[in-house]
């Protein structure tokens, strides 16, 4: 340890003007084990500064560094962690705890021990030494720098002191008058002994010359004390007169200080006062309002509402501690609560005769109403009452209960009256749309249905399940032929005097129109009432809750009224949208069920009117969503909605429950089924009314189960046909479907357009096959002879050498079939083919055409057997190709 010590005093310290007084080999507690070493060194230079200075070895030599270095001044504590075991942990506390395990208990007691005397020499600060033995920490230390403080090198050290210049003087003085000193000691002794006897022996004498003076010095001190004696005397006297002086100024200063007491208890009570009649003092002109104030002139309820206003502000002021116990404040708040009570019982009382008197003036006006499809105008109404608005805000502040009164009394009252206007209004929206008088009588203009239709339309939740709206159900229909489809059409035409399908378009038309107005009608309606209750009955669209809150619910015609108290008194509506919400609905609650009683209606009369109903409904409900999702009228729309859209959802299962249930005719053929035509109809309608709507998704998602529903009754129909065969069927009626889908380009039906056009196809290929079938039948029979003799190995130009299939037979068989006998096998197949195919598809040149192809592949087939078979034989058919396309052009034009 010595030789580091050296070493670090040497390397670190010395070039730094330190020296190094202690050294404490220690490593940080708790971590891996690095050595380092913490130093106690002072500057040599003054004033001098201690610090404790943390060396380590270099990783890259052993050489030591300079880490860390902390001024003792900063020192807080020192934790030796144990006073009476030994133990090798301690603690300093500089700007942080730093916790050390040295090396030995020795070392940490002689590092601890250097610490607390540099300490106590150069800075005499408090530091906490805890849990050090005491015996470490000495109980004084002489003053002066010829002291030791420090063990070790630091006691060397101060053992030596430099002479200064006087000494130095002296010393040469005194060895120039004792030359000898240097050679003799003992003689230079001796002298300086005598010359110190001799001193001593002056200071005794100097002591025993200054005894006189002491005793003169005494006897001074002596008469000082008596004049002393002689002035606390004096001061006792004065302060015995001056008693009585202090008595008197004590009386004065306690009579000032409850004069001032008194002015100042004056000052506050004249404030107090000035607060109370400032604050709680209602203007004569004021109090008349309030009890005699004009509440139908506009003058009057403005000076009515400042009046309430400066009440409400007298009667809320904020009493100080100790108010509310005056008799004279009391009084004045029982004055104000008579006022407010007799002002707020006048207020309600006057409301009430408003809403009557307006009432009576609106029902006036219902008359003029009645024939035309509109509502009643009820801005002037609100006009009138939101002069009241503030008021009414008084009312709800001041007296709860009476504005809750006027909100049920407002709500009963205007729910007859909307009940009314709205039940006239839609009575004369069925009228226009049925074209029926109140007594239900038809308009003579109006021609007769169909009774199957008529017996639908009677009833209220039936559909008329008809695709059109202008035939019977399908359930009723028979698959019948064009001709007489065309009588029964001419049978209809004759019952009025347009067609059905113009009588249909005309009435969806107006029924459109209808309904587009009854909901134009009914919104800003609506709105403007919402606008108004908001406005008059200060119900905004905001919460407003303090303090502590509890609930009651009151029923309001069947739905919760929920009103929020704070503190015992009414303050606020827990949700003042929910109360907006809910008195909409007492005040219109014949809305929603008359709006469903008229889509009943209208589903009656004609089941596709709910096409027209879900566009316009989802149209009008998307507009309120937009302006208030929560919303009586958004609400209210949205329900309706949902039983258009069940409305629509069941006419269109109707729809495909009546092609299920479709029956054909076992004695006429086919054609174009109705239900395939009459879906042309629904989509060509379906895309004019859904074009830019809204709701195109639903109608997507009923042409997906119509188109299906179609083509499984097709085929259905196409395998119970008996007169058409089912290829016809197939062929004619997916070739309607293909066109259809075709002309109205309908993207969600792609897929079904190109199923349809490959079922068209299959089935016109499948037909011209079996129908054609084999026109030249000998001549087929014995080409497939020959076939099948190449089939089992023999070279066709060695055919001819078989006996039954020889040159000679093959001539035989062409005989058999000139032009004139192929030609009449033709016109007897077009015969055939027009007896299957019908007249409104117009297939049967199509038809025809690829019959002709047909043809003409067999002829080109068997003509390259007979070249492969028979070469060089010059056998031919006794008809070309040219005369095939003439015998069937001709066959075409005769028919």
């Amino acid at each position: 340890m010595t030789a580091i010590k050296h070493a670090l005093q040497r390397d670190i310290f010395t070039p730094n003007d330190e020296r190094l007084l202690s050294i404490v080999n220690v490593c940080k507690a708790g971590k891996k084990k690095r050595n380092c070493f913490l130093c106690a060194t002072v500057t040599t230079e003054r004033p001098v500064q201690v610090n404790v200075v943390k060396v380590k070895k270099s990783d890259k030599g052993d050489f030591y560094k300079r880490q860390t270095a902390w001024a003792l001044r900063d020192l807080a504590v020192v934790d030796a962690k144990d006073a009476i075991k030994e133990n090798p942990e301690f603690d300093l506390h500089f700007d942080k705890v730093y916790k050390w395990v040295a090396s030995s208990t020795v070392e940490k007691n002689t590092f601890i021990s250097c610490i607390w005397k540099l300490n106590q020499r150069y800075l005499r600060k408090k530091i906490d030494f805890i849990n050090v033995s005491s015996q470490l920490l000495e109980e004084s230390v002489p003053s002066g720098e010829n002291q030791s403080v420090a063990g070790g090198d630091e006691e060397a050290v101060d053992e030596y002191q430099e002479l200064n210049a006087r000494e130095e003087q002296d010393i040469e003085i005194m060895m120039e008058g004792c030359e000898y000193a240097i050679s003799n000691a003992e003689a230079f002794a001796e002298k300086l002994s005598r010359e110190l006897q001799v001193l001593d022996g002056a200071n005794i004498q100097s002591i025993m010359a200054s005894e006189k003076q002491v005793n003169i010095l005494m006897k001074l001190l002596d008469e000082a004390l008596k004049e002393v004696d002689q002035i606390e005397l004096k001061l006792s006297s004065y302060e015995e007169m001056l008693q009585s002086v202090k008595e008197q100024m004590d009386q004065i200063s306690e009579s000032n200080h409850l004069i001032h007491l008194s002015n100042t208890n004056n000052v506050k009570l004249l404030s107090e006062i000035e607060f109370l009649v400032n604050h709680m003092d209602l203007a004569k002109g004021h109090i008349k309002a309030l009890q005699e104030g004009d509440l139908t002139s506009s003058r009057g309820i403005e000076a009515c509402t400042n009046a309430a206003d400066a009440l409400l502000q007298c009667m809320n002021v904020a009493l100080r501690p100790g108010h509310d116990m005056l008799h004279a404040v009391k009084q004045q708040q029982q004055r104000f609560s008579d006022l407010r009570e007799q002002f707020a019982r006048r207020l309600a009382s006057h409301l009430n005769s408003v809403f009557v008197q307006q009432g009576h003036d609106q029902s006036s006006t219902l008359a003029q109403h009645s024939v035309e499809l509109t509502l009643p105008n009820h801005h002037p109404f609100h006009r009138d009452l939101l002069r009241y608005a503030k008021l009414m805000e008084w009312l709800k502040n001041t007296d709860y209960g009476k504005y809750e009164g006027l909100t049920k009394n407002y709500m009963d009252y205007l729910s007859r009256l909307y009940e009314r206007e709205i039940k006239d209004f839609f009575e004369v929206a069925k009228i226009k749309m049925t074209g029926t008088t109140r007594e239900g009588k038809k308009f003579a203009t109006l021609p007769r249905k169909e009774s199957a239709v008529k017996q639908e339309t009677e009833s209220l939740h039936g559909s008329s399940g008809k695709l059109t709206g202008s035939t019977s159900s399908l359930n009723k229909l028979s698959v019948q032929s064009s001709g007489n489809r065309r009588s029964q059409s001419s049978s209809l035409l004759d019952m009025g005097n347009m067609s059905a399908s113009d009588l249909d378009v005309a009435d969806r038309t107006k029924f459109d129109k209808i309904f587009e107005q009854v909901l134009s009608e009914l919104e800003p309606l609506c709105l403007a009432e919402q606008d108004f209750i908001s406005k008059f009955f200060k119900l905004q669209q905001h919460q407003n809750i303090s303090g502590t809150t509890t609930n009651e619910v009151e029923e309001v015609d069947g739905g919760p009224l929920t009103r929020l108290h704070t503190s015992g008194v009414p303050q606020t509506i827990s949700s003042e949208k929910d109360m907006i919400r809910q008195m909409m609905t007492k005040i219109f609650r014949c809305i929603e069920p008359e709006l469903n009683n008229l889509i009943a209606l209208g589903d009656k009369i004609d089941s596709f009117n709910s096409l027209y109903m879900l566009v316009k409904m989802s149209h009008h409900v998307w507009t309120a969503q937009n302006v208030d999702p929560a919303s009586f009228l958004s609400t209210t729309l949205g329900n309706v909605l949902v039983t258009v859209k069940r409305n629509f959802d069941k006419c269109i299962s109707n729809q495909m429950k009546q092609m299920d249930e479709v029956k054909i005719s076992k004695k006429s053929k086919v054609g174009i089924l109705p239900f395939v035509a009459e879906f042309e109809e629904f989509a060509a309608l379906a895309e004019s009314i859904f074009k830019n709507a809204e709701r195109r998704g639903d109608l997507d998602k009923a042409y997906i189960k119509l188109i299906r529903a179609v083509f499984v009754s097709v085929e259905k129909v196409a395998n119970e046909s008996q007169k058409t065969p089912r290829d016809v069927v197939m062929m004619e009626n997916f070739h309607h479907i293909f066109a259809t889908l075709s002309r109205l380009k309908i993207s969600c039906l792609e897929a079904e357009k190109k199923e349809a056009k490959q079922k068209y196809t299959d089935h016109l290929q499948s037909y011209v096959i079996y129908s054609l079938g084999q026109p030249l039948e000998k001549l087929n029979h014995f080409f497939e002879g020959v076939e099948a003799r190449v089939a089992q190995g023999i070279r066709e130009e060695e055919v001819s050498y078989q006996l039954a299939f020889n040159k000679q037979e093959l001539r035989k068989v062409i005989k058999e079939y000139p032009g004139k006998e192929v030609k009449k096998g033709l016109d007897n197949l077009y015969k055939k083919v027009d007896k299957h195919l019908c007249e409104e598809e117009n297939l049967l040149q199509v038809v025809w055409h690829s019959m002709q192809d047909e043809f003409i592949r067999q002829y080109k087939h068997f003509e390259g057997l007979i070249a492969r078979c028979y070469p060089g034989s010059g056998i031919t058919m006794e008809f070309t190709i040219q005369d095939i396309l003439d015998y069937c052009s001709s066959i075409a034009q005769s028919h």
